[in-house]
C-alpha cells in the first residue's frame, strides 16, 4: 500500500472481522476499480467452483463445465544448462504423492416462510412444497505429508463434507476425515487409514524469488494427474489485491496452468520440493494462478493437526498505508471526518468496537510509526507483525495523534470466526 495502490487493490487492509459485518474503507477519489477481477477457487468443494468478486464478499457458485477459464501462457523455454528431463524426474518422484479428493454432502432445500401461512395450508393442503433433499458433490486434489496418512487441501474443497473419499494414483480409494479445517488461510488436513504412503518434500517458499521454475500437479475439471509448468510470476500478492480480502494469506503468483479442480494440490520447483499449495485463478485471465505459500501451510497445518483449530491474532482495525498523495486527499474532504498530519505510517482508518483496538485506547486517525520497535509503511506489514504475535502477548505500538507521540501496547485477541 505505499505509493499509489495497485489496480484491484482496496487501499485498506482490515484484520477485524470478516464475518462481522465490516466494509471495506472505501472512497472514490481514494480507491482503483477492482470490479474486473473474479476470484475463482479451483477445488470445486460443495459448489464445483467456489468465487469470490472483487470489492465484495459474494460467494458464487457455478458448475466446472460452465466455467470461462481461458488458457494460460505457455511454459518458457527450458535453458540449456537443465536437465530437459527434469520436469519428468519431479512428476515420477512427487505424483505418486498427489491424491484426488472427493467430497459430497447432503443439503435439505428450505421452504419459503410463505409457505407456512395458515392461510396456504388451508386451500392448499397437500399440494404445498415439501423440502428436498439433494446430493452436491465435488473434487479437488490434495498431497500427502506423512506416510501414515496425513494429507494437505484446501478448506474449500472439503467444506461441510459429509463424506471425503481419496483416490490414489494407484487406484486405491480411502475413506479420508477431516481433522481440521481453517477458513481464514483455507487450508484443511485430512486422514486416512494406511501406512507407508508415499509423501511429498517440502520446500521453504520464504526464499522464493521471481523468474524460478514451477510445476503444478493436480486433478483439473476431472482430468487426473495433469502435470502444468510455468514460473514463479510474484511473491507476496496480498488478498485484497487478487480480490479474496476475507483470507488471510499472502499468495505466490505463477503461470502455470491451473484450473478448478485443481484446488488443494500441490506447486513445486525444479528439484521437487512443495513450495505452494494450489488454490485460485483469476477468471477470464491469463497465467494468473495463486498458491498458498508452503510455510503459511504447514504453520496452519500443524495446529490443526495438534488442537483441531486454528488461532489467529487480530487487533481490530482497519488501516492504510500513508503517502503524501492521500494525505492531502484525506484533508481535502470534509466528509471523511479524518485530519492527517503525517506524511508516512499507517493510517487507522476504523476501529472495531469492543476488540483488542479499542480496549487498548487507538482511534480512528492514529497513525502508526513503529510495531515492537520496528518501523512499519504499509498495512501489511502491520498485519504479518501481529499475525506472528502471540494471542493474549503484547504488540508495542508507536502512535502520532493530533501531532503527539504516544506509545499504546495491545494484546491481540483471537480472529472471530466460526467453529468449524
Amino acid at each position: 500500500m505505499q505509493k499509489q495502490p495497485r489496480d484491484g487493490e482496496n487501499l485498506s487492509k482490515d484484520i477485524s472481522s470478516s464475518t462481522s459485518g465490516s466494509k471495506p474503507y472505501r472512497h472514490a477519489s481514494l480507491t482503483k476499480a477492482a470490479a474486473s477481477l473474479s476470484l475463482v477457487l479451483l477445488g470445486s468443494g460443495m459448489t464445483l467452483a467456489g468465487g469470490y468478486l472483487a470489492g465484495n464478499h459474494q460467494r458464487v457458485s457455478e458448475s466446472a463445465s460452465n466455467l470461462a477459464v481461458s488458457p494460460v501462457n505457455a511454459a518458457p523455454p527450458v535453458p540449456s544448462s537443465t536437465d530437459p528431463n527434469f520436469v519428468t524426474q519431479v512428476v515420477q518422484r512427487v505424483g505418486p504423492a498427489v491424491v484426488r479428493i472427493n467430497s459430497s454432502r447432503t443439503v435439505t432445500s428450505r421452504i419459503p416462510d410463505e409457505f407456512n401461512d395458515p392461510f396456504f395450508r388451508r386451500f392448499f393442503g397437500s399440494q404445498l412444497p415439501s423440502p428436498e433433499r439433494r446430493v452436491q458433490r465435488g473434487t479437488g486434489s490434495g498431497f500427502i505429508i506423512s506416510k501414515d496418512g496425513r494429507i494437505l487441501t484446501n478448506a474449500h474443497v472439503v467444506d461441510g463434507a459429509d463424506n471425503v473419499t481419496v483416490i490414489l494414483k494407484d487406484g486405491r480409494s480411502l475413506q479420508g476425515r477431516v481433522v481440521g479445517r481453517d477458513e481464514l488461510t483455507d487450508v484443511a488436513v485430512i486422514k486416512v487409514q494406511a501406512d507407508n504412503l508415499p509423501t511429498v518434500t517440502v520446500g521453504n517458499s520464504d526464499q522464493l524469488q521471481p523468474g524460478q521454475w514451477a510445476i503444478a500437479i493436480g486433478n483439473p475439471l476431472g482430468l487426473d494427474n495433469t502435470v502444468t509448468t510455468g514460473i514463479i510470476s510474484a511473491t507476496g500478492r496480498s488478498s485484497n489485491q487478487i480480490g479474496a480480502p476475507d483470507k488471510r494469506v499472502e499468495y505466490i503468483q505463477t503461470d502455470a496452468a491451473i484450473n478448478p479442480g485443481n484446488s488443494g494440490g500441490p506447486l513445486l520447483n525444479a528439484r521437487g520440493d512443495v513450495i505452494g499449495m494450489n488454490t485460485a485463478i483469476i477468471q477470464g485471465a491469463q497465467g494468473l494462478g495463486f498458491a498458498i505459500p508452503i510455510n503459511t501451510a504447514q504453520r496452519i497445518s500443524n495446529q490443526l493437526i495438534t488442537t483441531g483449530r486454528v488461532q489467529h491474532p487480530y487487533l481490530g482495525i482497519q488501516m492504510v498505508g500513508l503517502t503524501p498523495e492521500l494525505k492531502q486527499n484525506i484533508n481535502s474532504d470534509p466528509n471523511l471526518g479524518l485530519r492527517v498530519n503525517e506524511d508516512r505510517g499507517v493510517l487507522v482508518v476504523r476501529v472495531v468496537p469492543n476488540s483488542p483496538a479499542a480496549k487498548a485506547g487507538i482511534r480512528p486517525g492514529d497513525v502508526i510509526l513503529k510495531l515492537n520497535g520496528q518501523a512499519v509503511t504499509d498495512a501489511s506489514g502491520v498485519q504479518r507483525a501481529v499475525e506472528s504475535a502471540q494471542v493474549g502477548g503484547d504488540v508495542r505500538l508507536e502512535l502520532r495523534r493530533n501531532g503527539q507521540s504516544l506509545n499504546l501496547a495491545v494484546q491481540p485477541g483471537a480472529f472471530p470466526t466460526r467453529v468449524q
